[in-house]
């Protein structure tokens, strides 16, 4: 495993950085160590590193990548490391040969930081007066904090928030990288409780999209739209809402409320024998909710609701080839009110905009991911 610690000085990286290297087995090592370590070697780069760590200057980027990269092709480093304070620019970030399975950002304010360096710490270096602290969080926003993008966008970072005591978030970066600290020994994360998502939006908000997310994290997931769209299909009616609007209203005649919930029960207990947690794409009804609660007792229900501006939603829905006509202002209100969806987003556990892009959308839904999951 190849992991990298970024944050700001003071945010707590030598001490989870050397835990986790205990926990893991795997060595903790930052770019300052390889450095001084190189220093002390009678060789070229020894002597070249030497001179520039005297004059107080930094090393150049291409030389620092070459460094890294050559340092970490050592044999004990062939089963992983966690590295500290490297990449620091996006240019190194780029060029960085090894490929790094997570990143870490340990994220605190930058008075606590001030704080746990200046007034917490008897045995300051010569580095970590108020002003140089400063200075070097200065530096940090500018070079470092768009290195967190770049590996946010190849869906690597781990941000925890470093304001937790040393247990907490040691506890949460195992648990992101699928581990857990069992009697002192590390094991594989499971989960322990068998949980439900359901997805609920008004028409347009990204729903299929949500669906497709949890698809690829390896969650099979049930369609409760589904059944009304095969009746509708298989009687070759037109997809408006006046046909939606009947068969909804046939279909609760039949069942009451909860109708699509008492239609797909035994389709949940099936998914739920062979997997800790499923998604349920489309509930709508408050009644839905109390049914699949009443029904699933010992299963903890996670609403997840998403939300879009209206003009965004109804823009969506025109461009889809299937049920494209189905939005409005009309369809809204009877989702809202007919079918009674008000309450399961007003009571939703996780509320998600989906405004943006298609990256930030699940950006959004990696985070409810991992908090539902990892919990």
């Amino acid at each position: 495993m190849k992991l990298v610690l970024i944050g700001i000085q003071g945010s707590g990286k030598s001490t989870q950085g050397n835990l986790l290297s205990k926990q893991l087995g795997i060595p903790y090592l930052s770019t300052g160590h390889i450095f001084r370590r190189l220093a002390k070697e009678k060789t070229k780069l020894g002597h070249y590193i030497k001179t520039v760590m005297n004059t107080g200057l930094l090393i150049p980027d291409d030389k620092t990548i070459e460094i890294v990269n050559s340092y970490l092709s050592r044999p004990e480093y062939k089963k992983g490391y966690i590295l500290d304070g490297f990449p620091r620019t996006i240019k190194q970030a780029e060029k960085f040969s090894n490929n790094v399975d997570k990143v870490i950002y340990l994220e605190v304010p930058d008075k606590e930081a001030i704080y746990r360096l200046v007034y917490r710490n008897s045995q300051l270096r010569g580095d970590e007066t108020i002003p140089a602290t400063k200075k070097r969080i200065e530096l940090f926003k500018k070079f470092t904090l768009p290195v967190l993008e770049y590996y946010r966008k190849l869906k690597k970072l781990i941000e925890i928030d470093g304001l937790q005591s040393i247990e907490i978030v040691n506890r949460e970066i195992l648990k992101s990288l699928g581990k857990q600290l069992v009697k002192n020994k590390i094991e594989n994360w499971a989960a322990k409780d068998k949980k439900i998502i359901a997805i609920i939006g008004l028409p347009g908000v990204g729903k299929t999209d949500a669906n497709d997310f949890f698809k690829k994290q390896g969650l099979p997931s049930i369609s409760f739209g589904k059944a009304i769209n095969e009746y509708i299909d298989d009687n070759h009616l037109p997809h408006v809402e006046k046909t939606h609007k009947k068969v909804r209203l046939e279909l609760r005649q039949k069942y009451g409320m909860p109708a699509l919930a008492i239609m797909n029960e035994g389709k949940i207990k099936e998914m739920l024998k062979d997997n800790m947690t499923i998604v349920i794409d489309g509930m709508r009804s408050w009644q839905e909710y109390l049914y699949l609660r009443k029904a699933f007792p010992k299963i903890k229900i996670y609403l997840l609701a998403i939300y879009a501006d209206k003009h965004l939603r109804w823009a969506r829905s025109i461009k889809r080839s299937h049920r494209n006509k189905l939005y409005g202002e009309e369809r809204d209100l009877d989702e809202l009110i007919g079918i009674n969806m008000a309450p399961t987003i007003a009571y939703a556990d996780f509320l998600v905009k989906n405004n943006f892009s298609i990256e930030d959308f699940h950006d959004k839904l990696e985070e409810v991911y991992r908090t539902i999951c990892y919990s």
